[in-house]
Parts: C-alpha cells; sequence; structure tokens
C-alpha cells in the first residue's frame, strides 16, 4: 500500500542489466533527503536541505548507469513540463526532480545507460498498483555481498514495503547495490557473499573484512525513497531521512562504508496529522524490509 497520490514506473534493459526507477509524487509534496558513505551519485539534494527555500518535490529518480544514469531526470522534467507540473515562475514551471544513482556498469554492458528518454518511459509507465520487484528499474543490475570480492556476490534489486497505522502510511522502495551483505529480521544472512561450496563468507569472516580495493571501489549503493502521508515540516522530512538510515544498518551488513553511496530520501504530501518519531520509526522499519524484499524478489526464477 502506497499513500494516496504516489506513483512508481520502471523503465529496464535486462539485456544490458540496466534501468531507472521514477517516483512521481501528489501536489504539496515537500522532501528531504540525507547522504551517507563516500561514494554518492546525486541530483538536486542541496535543495531539499532544511535551510533552504524549496519547498516542493514532484519526483524522485533512481537510476543505474552510475553519473551517466543522472541524464534520465532530464526525461522526467520533460515529462512533467508536459504536464503542468512544477514549481511556477513567471517565466514557465520549472520541475523539481532530486536524483540519485548506484553503479551497475561491473555488470551488463557498461555502453549502456539510462538515457533521458528512459527517464520519460519510466515515469508515462508510473503506477499506484502492481509495482515490480526485484531485478528491474534501478534494481536491474544491483549486486550485493560484495565486500569478499565481486566474484562472490549476490544479485541485489527494487524492493517495495509499507507500514500502516491508523490511517497514516510509510512506504519505502529501496534500490539495494551494497557491498555489505543483507540480514534477516534475526541477524541471518539472506543474500551476500558465499564461498566456492555455496556457504556464507561471513560465517568465516564476520566482520567482513573487505577485499582489495580496486575490487569494490565505488561501485555500490543502497537507494530509499520513503513516502508518507503524514504531515512533516522539511526540517521532519530531513530528520525522517536520517533515521531511515537506522534501518538500512538493520538490513546490510557493514551499511555506510568508504565505498557506498548510500542515499534515503523523505516525501511527504501531508495529508494525515503525525507524529514525527512515529513517522520515523514506522520508515527506519519499512526500509529494513524494502531491502530485505528487493533480495528476495530478485532470487526467484
Amino acid at each position: 500500500m502506497m499513500p494516496e497520490g504516489f506513483l512508481i514506473g520502471h523503465w529496464t534493459d535486462t539485456s544490458a542489466r540496466t534501468g531507472c526507477t521514477v517516483i512521481l509524487c501528489p501536489g504539496r509534496t515537500l522532501g528531504g533527503c540525507d547522504v551517507r558513505g563516500g561514494s554518492p551519485g546525486t541530483r538536486e539534494t542541496a535543495l531539499l536541505e532544511s535551510g533552504k527555500k524549496m519547498e516542493e518535490v514532484h519526483a524522485i529518480l533512481l537510476s543505474g548507469g552510475s553519473a551517466f544514469g543522472l541524464a534520465a531526470a532530464d526525461g522526467v522534467m520533460r515529462f512533467l513540463e508536459e504536464r503542468g507540473t512544477g514549481y511556477r515562475t513567471p517565466w514557465g514551471i520549472v520541475p523539481i526532480v532530486p536524483a540519485a544513482v548506484v553503479f551497475d556498469l561491473n555488470v551488463g554492458s557498461a555502453s549502456v545507460r539510462p538515457t533521458a528518454d528512459s527517464g520519460y518511459s519510466a515515469a508515462r509507465a508510473a503506477s499506484g498498483t502492481g509495482i515490480e520487484e526485484g531485478r528491474v528499474g534501478a534494481g536491474a543490475g544491483a549486486t550485493v555481498g560484495k565486500w569478499a570480492g565481486p566474484g562472490f556476490s549476490m544479485p541485489g534489486g527494487f524492493g517495495l514495503s509499507s507500514i500502516e497505522k491508523d490511517g497514516l502510511i510509510v512506504c519505502a522502495a529501496s534500490v539495494v547495490n551494497a557491498l555489505g551483505d543483507i540480514l534477516d529480521d534475526a541477524g541471518g544472512v539472506l543474500a551476500g557473499a558465499r564461498d566456492e561450496r555455496g556457504a556464507w563468507r561471513s560465517a568465516e569472516d564476520p566482520l567482513r573484512t573487505p577485499a582489495g580495493r580496486m575490487q569494490r571501489s565505488s561501485s555500490n549503493t543502497v537507494l530509499v525513497a520513503l513516502m508518507t502521508n503524514g504531515a512533516l515540516s522539511k526540517v521532519d522530512a530531513n530528520r525522517v531521512a536520517t533515521r531511515a538510515h537506522d534501518g538500512m544498518a538493520r538490513a546490510v551488513r557493514p551499511a555506510h562504508t568508504s565505498y557506498d553511496g548510500d542515499t534515503v530520501f523523505c516525501l511527504a504530501s501531508g495529508k494525515v496529522e503525525a507524529d514525527i518519531d512515529l513517522v520515523a520509526e514506522m520508515g527506519a522499519e519499512a526500509t529494513a524490509m524494502s531491502i530485505r524484499r528487493a533480495v528476495t524478489f530478485s532470487a526467484q526464477p
């Protein structure tokens, strides 16, 4: 269940193993963001900081293709402009489309990346129901468990999870391309680095000692977009984004490394009165759940 008015669409190139995912927002949605890890790839995230003037967000782009994939946001802007959606100025409207990317050039085809047309197609496909999970959209080329080296990794992907309490809804959409392993609720490994026999490598190395620098550099990231119908200020939205990283750390080990660009967006449509600490805990739990769903669906044939 997503909050009313939020829509999600994918564009996927299954051969090249890349893609992008677009979240379209209802009117008067405001946003916050918290970027962690040492290797982020983002666009317009500074605009979401608490001290900045902008109070509107019209869409979020999550994309593969590393920094090249940020170009897909141009297509989302074109889609929104055609429909009269954006920040209104005397000279025209400007859609506000913050974006973040994952590095998937090391799988599939490094020469195929999401473009502006890809972003447009994902926005056009956006829906509020029947959202596909697993190896789709920005999660098409995602992998996890790369701390032991790329030869030991498993598929990551895109996951979606929501929590509802007394009419308040918090939904998390995650793209899981982590250096670390993905853990279940009890701390067991759901997906991650395996040895030659198929056993979890963390059994012999619980600290998950990273492999050589060149094997892991800049090739990992978990992206999360929280959507809520709760009424939050921009300061609150940024605090909720910060707290959502708690959920990431519950499901990913290690998280927020020097080689991850972990980024969380928080989008609030303001339809329901809400306590920020409740929204934040719901967001953290939904984040952990969506990360786990991403690898669970990616493991299916």
